[in-house]
């Protein structure tokens, strides 16, 4: 009888068993071993989070559980780790799924080519996209710049996304032949009590987001298309870190809903609300594959020449929750004491900061970089330059959210502004969104003392935004383009 190979599966941001087209290939190719490597040697300043850092070691604890304790655990060069492992295992093969931010496209290009000089069968699958960012372009070739007709000209008249896979079994090599390196080795924790409050109230892993999609489809669905923009209602999916650190493939999720409109009709324009916003992140991995400069490039270059404001009490003020303006401050809280923010109020929090502000769109792309579950470098870059105006189909600069209409209109009574602010808890609806306004007996009667409980606003609402209107007024005849990539 011919013994198995060995195959050395490479997990990344693919942390699941089930629909994971690598581990499925090794697993029909022979015995598998299981490793993951922390690499911060190429990712340099797109190395993870704090927050991320948090989920991948609850993640990684997980996937070996499911794994029966066979996961290995390594740190350092994956060219190096993975060519002392191929040797002393005498493997045949690794597998991997892609990965696209810039950096990983090239080492694993050089990774692949330097493996394969040795011997080493290499096959790598697409496990977290639902289209590859090279096979949807315009019909000239050309990258698309605008969401809509990506999604509904390009995407939608694609070959469809590849059908979910299930795993049968894995048969593994036995633990005695591996090296024994625990999630532990990875020092990912750095214990502070923060890094224990801030996962209280997730449950990470496959198994934790398979039950977050299945509870989402049930109730959350129902009315997302409007739900959606109310930050204190249920109905949005809360996948976006599950989805991030692959705990279930975007391919299950999409299927998963098309079956659930199947047989239910009635839920088409919640539904397709839905799946638009899985495209939006396919949209940001299109960007950011097409224009690598994404995370660090105004895509429109006029704004090289905008007259950003260098403020770094204002900044620290925004990242604490402390501005002064209460819906702003809500979702910075809820960023801080979660590791999540709600979509609505990455805008709103985005908008003040560039905007009201006019502190530098980097800086806000830094602190959700360290601060967010679901940091994304395609997401959270291309999410940036849309509300700073200066990326493609982009919000028009002159769109500058109003926190306290914000307020008004998408937190009406108030709750989730008290459930992140308890200072404010006793304030009246009529004056919680803006409590400069409030007089001086319905402060004290709420126990709200402006600049010492509660600080005041950093900055005029309205006299902020005519002045981020007067600076984009300076550079809106700037006629740049830069080699051919960058937008005028």
């Amino acid at each position: 009888m011919n013994k198995k190979p060995t195959i050395i599966h490479w997990f990344r941001r693919d942390l699941r068993v089930s629909d994971n087209p690598a581990l499925k290939f090794a697993a029909e190719w022979g015995k598998v071993v299981p490793i993951f490597i922390l690499d911060d040697t190429n990712s340099k300043e797109h190395a993870i989070g704090q927050a991320g850092r948090v989920w991948l070691f609850h993640s990684l604890q997980q996937l070996d559980k499911q794994l029966g304790g066979t996961l290995r655990c390594f740190k350092g060069n994956p060219e190096d780790i993975l060519m002392l492992l191929f040797n002393k295992e005498k493997a045949t093969g690794i597998t991997w799924n892609h990965a696209y931010e810039p950096w990983q496209i090239k080492r694993d290009k050089q990774i692949e080519t330097n493996l394969t000089k040795t011997g080493a069968k290499v096959k790598s699958f697409n496990g977290s996209l639902l289209w590859e960012p090279s096979n949807v372009l315009k019909p000239d070739g050309s990258p698309y710049r605008v969401f809509t007709p990506y999604y509904r000209k390009g995407c939608l008249n694609a070959h469809p996304p590849r059908l979910p896979e299930q795993l049968i079994s894995i048969s593994f090599l036995p633990k005695t032949e591996l090296i024994k390196n625990s999630v532990d080795t990875l020092r990912l924790l750095s214990g502070k009590r923060w890094e224990k409050e801030i996962v209280e109230n997730w449950s990470i892993g496959e198994k934790g987001a398979k039950k977050q999609l299945d509870n989402f489809l049930q109730q959350g669905i129902l009315d997302y298309k409007e739900g959606r923009n109310f930050p204190l209602k249920n109905n949005v999916s809360m996948l976006s870190p599950f989805i991030h650190w692959g705990e279930i493939s975007v391919n299950e999720v999409w299927y998963t809903a098309n079956e659930l409109l199947k047989t239910q009709p009635t839920l088409q324009n919640n539904i397709d609300g839905f799946l638009s916003q899985l495209a939006w992140r396919e949209f940001s991995y299109h960007l950011l594959y097409h224009f690598p400069e994404l995370p660090s490039t105004n895509l429109q270059a006029r704004f090289d020449y905008f007259p950003w404001e260098v403020n770094h009490k204002a900044l620290r003020a925004w990242q604490r929750g402390k501005t002064g303006v209460p819906m702003v401050d809500a979702g910075m809280r809820q960023l801080r004491k979660t590791g999540y923010m709600h979509n609505r109020l990455r805008m709103i929090v985005g908008s003040f900061l560039v905007k009201n502000l006019r502190i530098h769109w980097h800086f806000g792309q830094a602190w959700f970089w360290e601060t967010l579950f679901d940091a994304d470098l395609a997401n959270n870059s291309a999410g940036w330059q849309w509300v700073a105006g200066c990326g493609v189909d982009a919000a028009p600069y002159f769109r500058i959210f109003n926190p306290v209409l914000q307020g008004l209109k998408f937190d009406p009574s108030g709750n989730f502004i008290r459930k992140f602010i308890p200072e404010l808890r006793n304030m009246p609806n009529k004056y919680i969104f803006q409590p400069w306004e409030a007089p001086r007996a319905v402060l004290e009667a709420a126990e709200v003392q402006l600049g010492h409980n509660y600080p005041s606003p950093l900055v005029n609402i309205k006299d902020s935004r005519q002045q981020a209107l007067a600076a984009f007024s300076s550079i809106k005849s700037v006629n740049t383009v830069k080699s051919g990539t960058i937008f005028p």
